[in-house]
């Protein structure tokens, strides 16, 4: 009797279904939506370099070697002696406050117009970002300066860092499938350039040579469960489900938090973080895809956060992808260097914009951050 009621249980996992077919919701969130923008201007990193006065060869080094071309950066402004100094942590708040309703005014009606909705439509926006601190919220403020609905819901994620992007997906695609047919998006609105110290240091170097300032939207709507391929207003792929890994031997390997000797705030990262990052990304994706009957090569489409050359690296070598498994992630490193929160979806975008996907493919989202975390989400179109 043991041993047949063992087997059974074999079977049942063997033959579980996949996410897909056996939903205990009518309802299932989808992604309907993606808007990007970036900051005013953009500088290549020979031109970031010169523009801050950087002459040490192993900081420059750092700059050259990032396999970054470009990032959008809002710079302090030169002083009388053209020399550009770091700003007071209060001038850096303004900033931040600036810059994040701009960029994220901006992604947020693209994201929409791509949806083929009014900024009238939306029922509840999530704002996310990590380089600054409001009170109000962030949300609060995009409401006002667009004129959005002040019966609109909202919810701000502060302080998670790069992979808090996932993290409100997921709780504003719990709150999408609670309310049918109401639209909801996540707004990622980093200002990197209000969190820069021009100091010299090599720890300064490795976080001013990565960073660019971005903002990225993204429009859930929850509708009945037509499978794959979708129908109407729901085009985009189903999210079906996260998972999470928090790395807690990492806890302070990435970290933004007050130096008490410039009076301000400042990040931290750790150099072994892109190997601490590869060694946990097994171990994150296998318990996303636990339960599903899928493997990692029934994945064909795979968004990772563009944490920085090393990172991306370690992730490949430990899933077993290859370059074109991550083009859009390295693409988006290139082109805008790490935007933080909103990463994985300036490469959903041009993921999208490629026209590449089918019904019926999956994709797995992918984001690390201070925790340290990994964040995974698995989708399917």
């Amino acid at each position: 009797m043991t041993v047949d009621m063992e087997l059974s249980r074999d079977e049942l996992r063997t033959e579980a279904p996949r996410p897909d077919v056996a939903a205990p919701n009518p309802f299932v969130p989808r992604i309907v939506g993606v808007g990007t923008a970036g900051g005013a201007t953009s500088y290549s990193q020979r031109e970031v370099l010169a523009e801050i006065g950087v002459t040490d060869p192993k900081v420059r080094s750092v700059f050259l070697n990032s396999a970054i071309e470009s990032r959008y950066l809002t710079l302090p402004p030169p002083g009388a002696d053209g020399r550009r100094e770091s700003e007071p942590q209060g001038d850096l708040l303004d900033k931040h406050k600036r810059l994040a309703v701009e960029m994220g005014a901006r992604a947020l009606e693209s994201c929409l117009k791509r949806a083929d909705m009014q900024l009238s439509d939306l029922r509840h926006l999530c704002c996310v970002t990590s380089t600054g601190f409001l009170t109000p919220g962030l949300s609060a403020l995009i409401i006002r300066a667009l004129g959005i609905d002040r019966h609109c819901s909202r919810s701000d994620i502060v302080g998670m860092g790069c992979n808090a992007g996932l993290n409100a997906l997921g709780v504003v695609s719990g709150w999408a499938t609670a309310h049918p047919g109401e639209p909801a998006v996540v707004l990622c609105t980093e200002a990197c350039s209000a969190a820069y110290a021009l100091d010299g240091t090599m720890r300064t170097a490795v976080v001013n040579s990565l960073f660019g300032d971005g903002a990225a939207a993204v429009a859930l709507v929850a509708e009945p469960d037509t499978g794959p391929g979708g129908a109407g207003r729901a085009a985009g792929p189903r999210v079906l489900r996260f998972a999470s890994t928090l790395i807690p031997e990492a806890l302070d390997a990435m970290r933004y938090d007050w130096d008490r000797d410039q009076g301000r705030f400042s990040f931290f990262l750790d150099p072994q973080i892109p190997y601490v990052v590869g060694a946990n990304a097994e171990v994150a994706v296998d318990r996303l895809l636990d339960g599903t009957g899928l493997r990692r090569g029934d994945v064909r489409h795979w968004l990772v956060h563009s944490g920085g050359k090393k990172v991306i690296d370690a992730v490949v070598v430990n899933l077993g992808l290859n370059r074109h498994d991550v083009r859009h992630t390295t693409g988006v490193l290139r082109d805008y260097g790490n935007v933080s929160s909103g990463s994985f979806l300036f490469s959903y975008e041009r993921l999208v914009e490629e026209n590449a996907v089918e019904p019926g493919d999956y994709g797995v989202l992918m984001t690390m951050g201070p925790g340290s975390t990994i964040e995974t989400a698995l989708v399917r179109w």
